[in-house]
């Protein structure tokens, strides 16, 4: 059953060291991060999963103890999903993943397994439904961290340059992420959202099956468009 669920975003930049100069700029941000991440700690959950962006369509899972690195950002910096050293063999967690590593160890998150999914931008709709509904069966009280950005076309200096669909699209997301409205998300257009190289959608449609059927409220913490892209915090609980 699913009782809680921190939705955040997971540029790199949201990791101080690799922000740098620019850090104070996700000041906002990481702060809404660490007010999410509270209210999952306060669900009193038996499990936590995270699920987040990566590359190949998935779903990919990682076991507690992943790593995830920031070396490729420039950064000799190592996470580990849910633990402080690793414990697990396998592949490197995505970088959305790795930033979610990155949020837990921030706020001391321990006392609580934790496994992580990988979804991309190419999972259909109906595979992201299935997998909510899977992870929602689990026995037990679970929660969600579910990381991902809206889109990254929301001026001419954006990753994806200006599109003017792009702040249409993100409001109806903060919309239905502040609103706990699983139907919304669930009705995301796949094909818009890839053009607007939104990497959270497949893991918000995710949490919509997961959360059907709930009775759970949402709180928006969070909206803006720093760089031009999309950043969305809520919670539902």
């Amino acid at each position: 059953m699913l009782v809680a669920a921190a939705v955040c975003p997971c540029p790199p930049l949201l990791v101080p060291e690799v922000a740098a100069g620019a850090a104070p700029e996700l000041d906002a941000a990481r702060a809404a991060c660490t007010d999410a991440l509270g209210v999952l700690a306060a669900s009193r959950p038996d499990r936590l999963v995270v699920v987040g962006p990566a590359d190949r369509a998935g779903p990919e899972v990682y076991p507690q103890g992943a790593r995830g690195s920031f070396r490729g950002f420039g950064v000799d910096l190592d996470v580990y999903l849910g633990a402080d050293s690793g414990g697990a063999d396998g592949t490197e967690l995505p970088y959305g993943l790795a930033v979610g590593a990155w949020l837990l160890g921030r706020t001391g998150w321990t006392g609580v397994p934790v496994d992580g999914i990988g979804v991309g931008d190419a999972l259909s709709a109906e595979r992201c439904a299935a997998l909510g509904r899977d992870v929602a069966a689990r026995g037990g009280r679970t929660a969600l961290l579910v990381l991902g950005d809206a889109s990254a076309c929301r001026t001419l200096k954006a990753p994806g340059y200006l599109d003017e669909r792009a702040a249409p699209f993100d409001a109806e997301v903060g919309r239905a992420l502040g609103a706990a409205d699983p139907a919304a998300l669930a009705a995301l257009d796949v094909a818009l959202a890839r053009e607007l190289k939104v990497s959270g959608r497949a893991p918000w449609q995710v949490l919509a099956a997961a959360a059907d059927d709930t009775d759970l409220t949402g709180t928006l913490l969070y909206e803006d468009a720093p760089y031009g892209v999309g950043y969305i915090a809520a919670t539902w609980s």
